[in-house]
């Protein structure tokens, strides 16, 4: 299972909005790990990218596709640079942010209950 054309090419124009240029990239592919039996073990999959500007390293080993690996490392490299220069939040910050708010109304709502039993 590939990377669709379409995810594609929103990747690349994702990394031309923030500058990242691939002469900017050291890119590795190393041997991966983890489950998945003796084929990953054996095969390079897991994607190493360094973006030399910034000094940002990200590993990525997530799939057993080196191509889906190589789409997902460039991704949260995108992820990051927009964190760090325009401030903007990943989804998986969007998302701990959520569930706090949730913990926190349960909480509330926990020592009001308390309070009136009393």
């Amino acid at each position: 299972m590939a990377v669709s054309k379409i995810k594609q090419e929103e990747i690349l124009l994702r990394m031309q909005k923030l500058n990242i240029r691939d002469g900017d990239l050291i890119e590795k592919f190393i041997l991966g790990s983890g489950p998945g039996g003796q084929k990953v073990n054996k095969s390079a999959t897991c994607v190493y990218l360094k973006h030399l500007p910034s000094n940002i390293e990200i590993k990525c080993s997530k799939d057993r596709s080196q191509e889906i690996n190589r789409f997902l490392a460039r991704r949260e490299l995108c992820e990051r640079l927009e964190k760090e220069l325009l401030g903007i939040k990943t989804p998986k910050e969007k998302e701990s942010e959520k569930i706090k708010k949730r913990k926190k109304r349960k909480e509330r709502k926990a020592k009001r209950n308390m309070s009136v039993n009393l």
